[in-house]
């Protein structure tokens, strides 16, 4: 796609481009974590041929992994939002209090499309 701002910008100026991070909820996973979970469930997908069994018990481990790190992400999540609302002043103003609320529907809208 052409950008003619960025065009015409002499060529020894630098880019005034900012960092695009995609729109959508920040990951329950970090990406290391994410992505050692995906590379052990393609070694296992890479195996199935050689070895059915161990390709099985690979993908098993990896589906473990995935489950238990995301019941703890998800449960570090709902402390951070408990600590949040749960210490403040009874009189705050409820539009304080309504960034918990999307917090929760986010996240509870989140795991009932997975």
């Amino acid at each position: 796609m052409y950008d003619q701002a960025r065009a015409q910008q002499p060529p020894d100026r630098p880019s005034q481009r900012s960092e695009h991070r995609p729109a959508g909820p920040e990951p329950l996973l970090p990406a290391d974590e994410r992505d050692k979970i995906t590379l052990r469930l393609r070694r296992a997908l890479n195996e199935f041929a050689d070895a059915p069994r161990q390709a099985l018990e690979e993908a098993e481990v990896a589906y473990d992994d995935a489950v238990t790190q995301l019941a703890n992400a998800l449960a570090e999540r709902g402390r951070a939002l408990r600590e949040d609302w749960e210490g403040r002043d009874p009189a705050t103003h409820p539009d304080e209090l309504r960034h918990a609320l999307r917090e929760y529907r986010e996240i509870t809208q989140r795991l009932l499309r997975a």
